[in-house]
């Protein structure tokens, strides 16, 4: 197979497809591999790296999609590189297409097999390829909290870990999942006081017997989320419905309760976000104030430690590119249910039943494409 890696366009986006170790293994198994020129540059990856891994480099975006069976991506594709994508060319990146009409319906008109990494499941039930990515933006949430919160930002002008005789900032963290737990680690080693809130009482006893008295967890209902806005110096949302967009659970009239001058920082923003004022932002620009309340919603925070990210993502997604490359896509999805879960546009057709929901379109199995029976 021709297996194609664009260079990233999104704003401050540095991280790639593919690595040189992920090239050299898919020609080892007999694929061509064409990278855009200068795609490695913003990790210190050059043009000879790859060529040194067997992958040939290709002058512009328009040969790599031209030329290529199957696109490696990180993030969703932009406007332009949609209008390049051609009937069965199998796309396969981050998409989060639950908020994001344009590229949906653009997504359909391609004809193009779109394979969104956020939707692969596991056998346990978790997200493999979007794990480490959630990781690496939980570990940030706090960092760029604490960096928001000086009053040069425009914050409270707190420390998180307050100083003897003084303080700490008090961090609510919503959603005990993967980010959540990453954010709490973080939070508790600058010395902040942490609450994690969730619904599912098996999360918070989780939380519970990894952290001890060190954090205070609170079942999530409206009357303690009431609470905790109003106290939180920093509030960090982590929350996460599989495909789906994220449910609002800050109102506008709750935020207006926060103290002047606490952050918010909402690692959900790529499926639409947990807070009613949140919308996306960029790393050029990366908040807005509503209500003296600072909010930080970069839509690729993972990319501000890109060439971190980048390895850690290449880790997951690698055997289901060698997957797909090896059997084509129709027998990759065939095999593996869990890769079948990914599958949220192929045909012209919406796949991902959340996505189906949120943009009021027709919902077709992706077994029923396949063949499949049940």
């Amino acid at each position: 197979m021709r297996i194609g890696v664009p260079k990233e366009i999104k704003n401050h986006e540095y991280r790639v497809g593919l690595v040189p170790s992920s090239v050299q293994e898919l020609v080892h198994h007999g694929h061509q591999v064409l990278v855009e020129t200068q795609s490695g540059m913003g990790i210190n990856i050059s043009d000879d790296d790859y060529i040194k891994a067997g992958a040939s480099i290709a002058k512009d975006a328009n040969q790599v999609f031209a030329e290529a069976d199957m696109i490696i991506k990180v993030k969703e594709p932009q406007a332009v590189e949609r209008k390049k994508l051609r009937e069965n060319q199998i796309l396969f990146t981050y998409m989060h297409l639950a908020p994001d009409a344009a590229q949906t319906h653009d997504l359909i008109a391609s004809g193009a097999v779109c394979i969104a990494y956020e939707t692969i499941t596991a056998a346990n039930g978790s997200l493999p390829l979007l794990i480490p990515m959630s990781e690496v933006a939980g570990r940030l949430a706090p960092q760029v909290g604490a960096h928001w919160l000086e009053k040069m930002q425009g914050g409270r002008g707190i420390l998180m870990g307050g100083v003897p005789g003084v303080s700490a900032a008090d961090v609510v963290i919503l959603g005990g999942g993967v980010s959540g737990t990453q954010a709490a680690i973080v939070a508790l080693g600058m010395g902040a006081r942490v609450t994690v809130v969730d619904r599912s009482a098996e999360v918070l006893m989780r939380l519970a017997t990894q952290f001890g008295s060190a954090i205070s967890t609170v079942f999530s209902t409206r009357n303690a989320l009431d609470k905790l806005v109003r106290q939180a110096d920093l509030l960090i949302g982590t929350v996460l419905i599989k495909g789906a967009t994220t449910p609002k659970l800050v109102s506008r009239a709750m935020l207006k309760t926060m103290k002047p001058g606490s952050v918010i920082v909402d690692v959900a923003i790529d499926q639409g976000g947990c807070m009613e004022t949140s919308r996306a932002t960029t790393h050029t620009e990366p908040t807005y104030v509503v209500d003296d309340v600072v909010h930080y919603c970069v839509a690729n925070m993972p990319s501000a430690v890109a060439r971190t990210s980048t390895f850690a993502l290449n880790n997951v997604t690698l055997p289901f590119v060698l997957s797909l490359a090896n059997e084509g896509w129709k027998e990759a999805l065939t095999k593996d249910v869990h890769l079948r879960s990914g599958l949220n546009i192929c045909a012209g057709k919406v796949t991902c039943e959340p996505v189906a929901q949120a943009h009021h379109l027709d919902y077709v199995p992706a077994q029923s494409l396949l063949g499949l029976s049940g």
